[in-house]
């Protein structure tokens, strides 16, 4: 009898040791309710969304090639003021992305399950999830009205609206510490602001760097369009031209916006090699 249960609980155990092989991410996307899933929300989303329309690309080809031919014959004329607002672009962008991460760190602490309890942490986060659910352009108009026309408008709105980016970014890098070095912190007796500030934030600091590069450059993209409700930056320019059919100086503007987007993002990514 004891030789008996003695094979039938090693069989049990190998039984157990034996691990089910788990489906790959391919075989998941093959699961046939997935695939329904999805083409329900497309065949839903088809008529409000006019896509019935998208062969007017090709009927209309004539509207699209005037655009752009415009590009073969870009207008520089006046190119200095387009330069101009772009640089007032990129500083807007600078502000916003620096007000962000200044307000946003304070937030992103708060949002972080393994440093701050839950009644702390839950309502932080549905207010950060509250930043981020609106559009810079929203939060543009509404800074309009507070403060007037002009690039500080632009600057409040990009900020409010990375705060709850840059919480979000940050405090997913904080609960993704390794929490050795801040038990041994707490072990000396320190209060909770010394284990942050010696424990967590020296962890995290090459992430949040590279964090918030990526989002300046977001940000120098959201500033393009900012002046279209008079929030300052080459926006305006670049919608007065568009409205008034100026192609060739759109052209310029655009070809301006790239060249700049182009150069941040190499720059930016060179100094992610350096910090991470």
């Amino acid at each position: 009898m004891a030789n008996a249960k003695l094979v039938n609980d090693t069989s049990l155990s190998a039984v157990d040791s034996i691990e089910i092989p788990r489906p790959t991410f391919a075989e998941r996307w093959r699961n046939p309710l997935i695939l329904a899933a999805i083409a329900a929300l497309l065949i839903w989303s088809w008529g409000p969304t006019e896509m019935s329309n998208a062969s007017m690309l090709i009927t209309d080809w004539r509207n699209m090639a005037e655009f752009g031919s415009a590009f073969f014959s870009p207008n520089f004329y006046n190119w200095e003021d387009y330069v101009g607002a772009m640089v007032e672009t990129v500083q807007i962008a600078v502000w916003g992305t620096a007000l962000a991460v200044i307000i946003g760190v304070p937030f992103a602490i708060l949002s972080s399950a393994n440093v701050c309890p839950q009644w702390i942490v839950q309502p932080t986060r549905r207010l950060m999830d509250a930043s981020r659910a609106i559009n810079e352009i929203v939060f543009a108009l509404l800074f309009v009205v507070a403060v007037g026309l002009g690039p500080l408008a632009g600057v409040l709105a990009l900020a409010v609206h990375n705060i709850g980016i840059i919480a979000k970014l940050f405090s997913e890098a904080v609960e993704a510490i390794d929490p050795r070095p801040v038990e041994g912190i707490r072990a000396t007796g320190a209060s909770r602001l010394l284990e942050v500030v010696h424990g967590v934030i020296p962890q995290v600091m090459p992430l949040w760097s590279s964090f918030t590069l990526y989002r300046f450059e977001t940000n120098v993209r959201s500033a393009t369009v900012l002046g279209i409700v008079g929030a300052g930056g080459i926006g305006q320019p670049l919608f007065e031209n568009i409205r008034s059919f100026q192609y060739g100086e759109t052209a310029a503007i655009i070809i301006i916006v790239v060249v700049t987007v182009s150069i941040i993002d190499l720059i930016s990514a060179q100094l992610r090699r350096i910090l991470v």
